[in-house]
């Protein structure tokens, strides 16, 4: 054995302790440290000959790379979408590595069934029935690419094609109606063969809306000329956080052919609280769905959920045929139900979460952050130098500058509050117009982050940005 590799091993325990405490410290720094990094990247290092050693390792780490990090775990990291990492998921995750299960197959170990047991919580957590069967992913994108190539064989299916053994081209055009998807439809439609061209934008509900017209939905599902379709419905915009009606969405299947998959990346969520709730009232009626899981539930990166109603047809579109792998059987591993081979057990972090906090503690950072977003929009409202772009919905504040608010300007504002390492946000176009996005899913965030997120943006927007 190489002699570094031997010291290490030997003195595991102690290089695990330093790491903790790296940890430890990196993270009670949130509250001080800049959100997000300034300041350009160190050069790169020649690739070592000979190595250091675990624990000169992570000292060159600290030294080197730490401090370029972003605070992206902390309350006022609200760019994107993302959460932060509850306590007990980090230790959830840290097991994850040490323990390194292979999620390929069995291969000796019940850790599939864990990934199971975790699966059956969410379904629950989210309101779908037991018809829906599910498997982690490594985020939303990954989980709408399932979906579709689920909804794809559906289609190949009714035409009497097997697109797994045929391809994408014995099946001939397929559209996808949606009235705001995201922009990982378009690419999961260009990796699955289907061509983003296919994509068919639904017209939207009067009023600033984000939210597809169902009646519009119905003529376009009316004009497909009897073929198979594929319907993108939205539970949560990225903009605004608008929702369609799924309900009604749904009822439209009994009338017309098409397969339903419903991206809830973060909007799933609103389950959990009942004022908000109804939002996602028709989501068990969903032939596929994608909930993004290190947003909302504050899992480290990278984890997602897909569900779907059809596992045969996700069987036919994943399995894995190779004698050392095994036959896929009536419950089949995971391998056989995904994209990946090679699977990392995402569902250990999930678990320990759930476990930790249940349905009432998720609930209450779910409410507690559409309470933020209130506060800041009614602040933000109230500001000279911005407005609104939209209500807030739920979770999501999409607003802009009040007077000038060209690309540049905006793009100057987003810069300005970065750099005041006080909070970091993310451009937007919404109707048309430049604006920026302060998204709330972080666990950590409370009023007083909030206020110093207002404080940030009235400066900077007082500045003339």
């Amino acid at each position: 054995m190489d002699p570094v590799l031997a010291g290490d091993l030997a003195r595991l325990p102690e290089l695990l302790q330093a790491a903790r405490d790296l940890a430890v410290r990196e993270v009670a720094g949130l509250a001080v440290r800049p959100v997000a990094a300034s300041g350009p990247a160190p050069g790169r290092d020649p690739l070592p000959a000979a190595g250091v050693g675990g624990d000169a390792a992570l000292a060159r780490f600290a030294e080197r790379w730490a401090p370029l990090f972003s605070g992206s775990a902390g309350p006022r990291y609200l760019g994107f979408v993302t959460g932060g990492a509850t306590p007990a998921s980090v230790a959830g995750d840290w097991m994850t590595a040490a323990l390194d299960q292979n999620l390929s197959g069995a291969g000796g170990s019940r850790a599939q069934e864990l990934e199971r047991e975790t699966v059956a919580w969410l379904r629950e957590l989210f309101g779908l029935g037991e018809a829906h069967s599910g498997a982690f992913v490594t985020g939303a994108a990954m989980s709408n690419t399932v979906g579709l190539a689920i909804g794809r064989e559906w289609a190949g299916e009714r035409l009497g094609v097997d697109v797994s053994r045929a391809g994408a081209a014995a099946l001939g055009p397929l559209d996808v109606l949606s009235g705001s998807p995201h922009s990982s439809i378009e690419k999961a439609m260009s990796v699955l063969g289907l061509g983003r061209d296919r994509l068919r934008p639904v017209p939207l509900l009067p009023g600033g809306r984000e939210a597809v017209d169902v009646a519009a939905l119905e003529t376009a599902l009316a004009g497909a000329g009897g073929r198979p379709v594929l319907v993108v419905a939205n539970a949560g915009t990225v903009n605004t956080v608008d929702f369609d009606d799924l309900r009604a969405v749904a009822a439209l299947k009994e009338r017309y052919d098409f397969w339903l998959h419903v991206d809830a990346a973060f909007g799933a969520f609103a389950a959990l609280s009942p004022e908000h709730a109804a939002l996602v009232d028709g989501l068990d009626a969903a032939d596929s769905v994608c909930v993004d899981l290190h947003k909302w539930l504050n899992v480290p990166y990278d984890a997602a959920v897909q569900f779907t109603r059809r596992r045969d047809l996700q069987l036919a579109v994943f399995h894995n045929a190779s004698p050392y792998l095994g036959l896929p059987g009536s419950d089949p591993d995971f391998l056989h139900l995904t994209p990946e081979n090679s699977r990392r057990l995402r569902a250990l972090p999930a678990w320990f979460s759930l476990v930790a906090y249940g349905r009432d503690g998720h609930r209450e950072v779910v409410e507690r952050n559409v309470a933020l977003a209130r506060r800041l929009g009614a602040g933000v409202d109230a500001l000279p130098g911005l407005e609104l772009l939209a209500p807030v919905r739920l979770n999501v504040v999409c607003f802009t500058l009040a007077t000038d608010p060209s690309a540049k300007r905006v793009a100057a504002l987003a810069r300005a509050v970065a750099a005041s390492g006080e909070a970091y946000v993310t451009p937007t176009v919404y109707g048309g117009m430049p604006g920026l996005r302060a998204a709330f899913t972080n666990w950590r965030t409370t009023e007083a982050d909030t206020d110093r997120v207002l404080a940030v943006l009235a400066a900077a927007s007082g500045r003339g940005s």
